[in-house]
């Protein structure tokens, strides 16, 4: 009887405007019946139109911190009074089952992961220039001038990051290009002899 094979967990990261989403849609759009998405845990409720096990799992403060001391997160962190982590035993389970895992998640985090489970695929999605992503993040008028500051603070740190992914894709407006190298990643490390 043949065994098989063990997915692939991809941890996937870069600032926030830099086209991560539209490529990890292109992807799944493409490779969706061998990936699945890693989903995160949260202390937070659950906003409207946002399903259990599906957007997030909802858990309480207490089972939180009763799985960080059990070793269940992959990474955590807290923000806005809320904590998110990724759970382990969620992840390995879909790996096992064969499924690649895609994580899409900020550095911090990915620097948790990339120490737990070091055979992970990282990928960093870098903008051509910062001066680009300024103007990424400016043409899609859907936050204030303080928000798109944050952003452009938050870039700025995370940039400084990249050099430690095994792999780096500059996303230079050219989205179809950008996928093309993202694919050949996938296809690399997937098909592994």
């Amino acid at each position: 009887m043949q065994t098989q094979e063990r997915g692939t967990l991809f941890v996937f990261s870069g600032p926030s405007g830099v086209g991560k989403g539209t490529l990890n849609a292109k992807l799944f759009e493409e490779f969706g019946e061998q990936m699945a998405f890693s989903v995160s845990a949260t202390t937070r409720a659950p906003r409207e139109g946002e399903i259990d096990g599906k957007h997030y799992f909802f858990i309480s403060k207490q089972e939180f911190e009763s799985r960080i001391a059990n070793n269940d997160f992959l990474e955590y962190a807290q923000f806005a009074g809320n904590c998110y982590g990724t759970p382990k035993s969620y992840v390995m389970s879909l790996l096992d089952q064969g499924k690649n895992v895609l994580l899409e998640i900020e550095v911090q985090g990915a620097m948790q992961v990339m120490e737990r489970m070091p055979d992970c695929v990282s990928i960093f999605v870098l903008p051509p220039s910062f001066e680009e992503l300024e103007r990424r993040l400016r043409g899609r008028g859907t936050e204030t001038e303080e928000k798109v500051l944050k952003r452009l603070e938050t870039a700025r740190g995370e940039l400084e990051y990249a050099g430690r992914y095994k792999y780096r894709i500059v996303n230079g407006g050219d989205l179809e290009a950008a996928y093309q190298e993202l694919r050949s990643i996938y296809l690399k490390e997937t098909n592994r002899a």
